[in-house]
């Protein structure tokens, strides 16, 4: 513990220095593990080396290899470099070891493939502030470095790195202020799914104690689909789905072989089934080992009973992927015959899905299959899976339309997230616009009252899901706590079991 402009503290490995930035006492990128390149290349996470007197943590570290969100050939300027792209952040409000503070730890989405910690979406100032609690951020490997199935390396590095960065919270927390028995983690999309996985994972047990899962993916892969990709991908650089054959590619190169794969990905449908008409071939892989079975099923068996959970979607997921594919007003019914078919849920999903919303438009019905598909299904059966196996969860709708364009991307994906974090930058500045209404600022204040108020004391402030009434929080400018308005949908899925999904054929 120490005071003034320049605070220190002593971790495990070794004592940092963070800075004083509007009343919070910061500090970034600390290592958590070994840079994972050499022989650490495609390996479990290992412990870091300790250092010798005191380490600046100014500057967030750099981030994992990735593909460009964009068209742009350039990275953006001013990121840092290196290869220590396995570090934490930590906004606190006082160094003090007595003062047990409460730990929000923030898992990034990203199709598991994008992201990192030093976007300014996830600055957790706020949060850490008006919550009166310590927020931690970090970076986790994605893309072929985290998620692609390679022999010779363990399954799901990207989610190893995660739990190694909540073993460093537990082992680090109390010296900045916090409580180890007192860990939320949360996170949003590819970021939720992580912890849908962590809850299922024998290795995190223990780790954290409550959790929010914002917009579930259900993308989880088998061993025989995760193999097919793994090779698909290799084979586009003429090399196998090896440690040996992988390692001689530059991890900074290796992303575009993703790139090449994910604009290729439609021609393998007849294999890949669903997987192949989305923007992502990388997912957590059910092995049987770091991940035993798919999280609903773990969760239904009680895997969590002891984790307080929130979860919940957004009402227009999808609406943004329309968007950015260029499809907003241009899909016909072939396109919605097509969706109903892949997605759905049942053999005769088209009919259903027509008859269930008989006032539907083609694109409406469209959208409508891969939000529940993708992100609206999972997260209501996660939180149904959890209250299965004898556990809590709150769940919830964001119905609030974003105010960009209009109002035309209604709810859609990713809108929770500067919700949550009352920052308006990136994603938030093309949803919300920079500057937030009065409105915008009152919705983001009770999404941080409950969040917060789940990591204070396990309560978010509205009744716990039960299969009976389906009580869910809408979030909206006028919040209201209701039955699951999704009734439609939810019946149509109603038996359908989201599993780890299949090579469909070779």
């Amino acid at each position: 513990m120490s005071s003034g402009e320049f605070p220190e503290v002593r971790t495990v490995a070794g004592a940092v220095r963070g800075r004083r930035e509007g009343g919070l006492e910061v500090f970034r990128g600390i290592p958590f593990a070994q840079p994972p390149v050499g022989e650490a290349r495609f390996a479990a996470p290992q412990q870091v080396d300790a250092w010798d007197g005191v380490r600046e943590a100014f500057a967030f570290g750099p981030p994992p290899p990735q593909e460009q969100m964009g068209p742009e050939a350039e990275p953006p300027a001013g990121l840092p470099g290196g290869d220590d792209w396995l570090t934490v952040n930590v906004w606190t409000p006082e160094t003090d070891p007595a003062a047990r503070r409460p730990v929000m730890v923030w898992i990034y989405g990203g199709a598991y493939k994008f992201g990192s910690a030093d976007d300014p979406a996830y600055d957790g100032s706020r949060l850490s502030r008006e919550g009166d609690l310590i927020v931690v951020t970090l970076n986790y490997r994605v893309g072929v470095e985290g998620f692609a199935l390679i022999e010779g390396a363990p399954a799901n590095r990207g989610l190893l790195d995660q739990v190694a960065a909540l073993e460093w919270v537990c082992e680090n927390i109390t010296a900045f202020g916090g409580d180890p028995d007192r860990v939320t983690v949360f996170g949003e999309s590819a970021g939720a799914g992580s912890i849908a996985a962590l809850m299922a994972m024998p290795r995190a047990r223990g780790l954290f104690r409550r959790a929010i899962a914002q917009s579930v993916p259900g993308t989880f892969f088998s061993g025989a689909l995760a193999r097919d990709i793994a090779e698909a991908l290799a084979d586009g650089l003429g090399l196998r789905p090896t440690v040996a054959d992988l390692s001689g590619v530059d991890p900074r190169k290796l992303p575009e072989a993703g790139a090449v794969l994910t604009a290729r990905m439609r021609e393998y449908v007849h294999r890949w089934g669903p997987v192949a008409l989305t923007p992502t071939p990388f997912s957590p892989v059910v092995d049987g080992d770091v991940l035993p079975t798919a999280p609903w099923q773990a969760l239904a068996n009680g895997a969590a009973r002891d984790v307080e959970l929130i979860t919940g979607h957004n009402r227009d997921e999808y609406r943004l992927f329309l968007m950015l594919g260029g499809l907003l007003g241009r899909v016909d019914e072939s396109l919605a015959s097509m969706a109903l078919g892949l997605f759905g849920p049942t053999p005769d999903a088209e009919q259903a899905y027509r008859t269930a919303f008989p006032d539907a438009s083609a694109e409406y019905l469209f959208e409508l299959v891969q939000s529940d598909w993708l992100f609206r299904m999972p997260s209501l059966h996660l939180a149904e899976a959890q209250v299965a196996g004898g556990g809590r969860a709150h769940a919830y709708e964001l119905t609030w339309a974003a105010p960009a364009n209009h109002g035309a991307l209604g709810a859609c994906h990713g809108l929770d997230v500067p919700l949550t974090f009352g920052t308006y930058g990136g994603l938030g500045a093309m949803l919300v616009g920079p500057t937030p209404s009065p409105e915008t600022e009152a919705l983001s204040a009770r999404f941080r009252s409950a969040w917060t108020a789940l990591a204070t004391g396990g309560d978010p402030g509205w009744p716990a899901y039960d299969a009976d009434r389906r009580l869910v929080q809408l979030f909206d400018t006028e919040p209201a706590v209701t039955a699951y308005p999704e009734e439609a949908a939810r019946r149509l899925w109603e038996h359908h079991a989201f599993a780890a999904l299949p090579l469909t054929s070779a």
